[in-house]
């Protein structure tokens, strides 16, 4: 499913922003120059201690909504530490999206292609995300709601303590106020369409959070229910 899609220019040695200190360290830089400690930013970004220093020496790559939460304790914003592509036109094509990292070659870490365009009201952020084998995020929980649709692969998903493994073609989606982590339990990458309301790209207004619960589907039961006769409505 990875395919031959473009790999973005920030693993290019001609790329100004590959030339940039590595993320964890401008995150510290940036912690620093505010005075605030690591337990500061861990407290206030609702993460331990130890991942926040995980990431400031380059041990843990942050995904891109825990990125958003420690990046409002700094207060700077998030696009200043992404190299991702504004999206301009409603469409795609799957051979000329780039795919970046926000550390090292997304080749070899957790990898996202945006697909989500940028305009006046928007609230839908999408990402096709590869997560390689073994990957596990931490737990985190933020605004909005958000889902998850399994295009290659599986994975395991844990939502408010409730573990729940996803195969190729099942989906969640949840409201993100509820802790939640995944992990790529298997031996093969996977590949997942995940979508948003939280401003993940830091080029619009976040929204308020919408009431309700989380919801598991599953690949047979919609092919299921999609071959049986309908039932009128009464």
């Amino acid at each position: 499913m990875r395919g031959d899609f473009a790999v973005d220019s920030q693993s290019r040695s001609d790329n100004p922003v590959s030339e940039l200190p590595p993320l964890g360290d401008r995150l510290r830089q940036r912690r620093k120059a505010l005075k605030l400690t690591l337990k500061d930013v861990a407290d206030q970004a609702d993460f331990s201690v130890g991942f926040i220093s995980q990431i400031e020496r380059g041990i843990t790559v942050p995904s891109l909504t825990s990125l958003v939460a420690v990046c409002r304790v700094l207060k700077v914003e998030v696009g200043t530490f992404l190299n991702s592509p504004r999206v301009s036109s409603p469409f795609t094509r799957h051979d000329q999206r780039r795919a970046y990292a926000l550390a090292g070659s997304p080749e070899s870490n957790i990898a996202y292609e945006r697909l989500s365009a940028s305009f006046p009201g928007s609230i839908l952020r999408s990402t096709v995300v590869h997560t390689p084998p073994g990957h596990r995020s931490e737990a985190m929980t933020h605004e909005g709601e958000e889902m998850f649709f399994i295009l290659q692969g599986a994975l395991t998903i844990e939502i408010d303590g409730e573990e729940t493994v996803l195969e190729t073609g099942d989906s969640a989606h949840f409201l993100s106020g509820l802790t939640h982590l995944t992990w790529n339990h298997t031996s093969e990458p996977t590949v997942i369409l995940h979508t948003c309301t939280m401003d993940v790209f830091g080029d619009a207004q976040t929204t308020q959070t919408p009431e309700g619960a989380f919801a598991v589907t599953r690949a047979e039961d919609r092919r299921s229910a999609a071959a049986s006769p309908g039932k009128g409505a009464g």
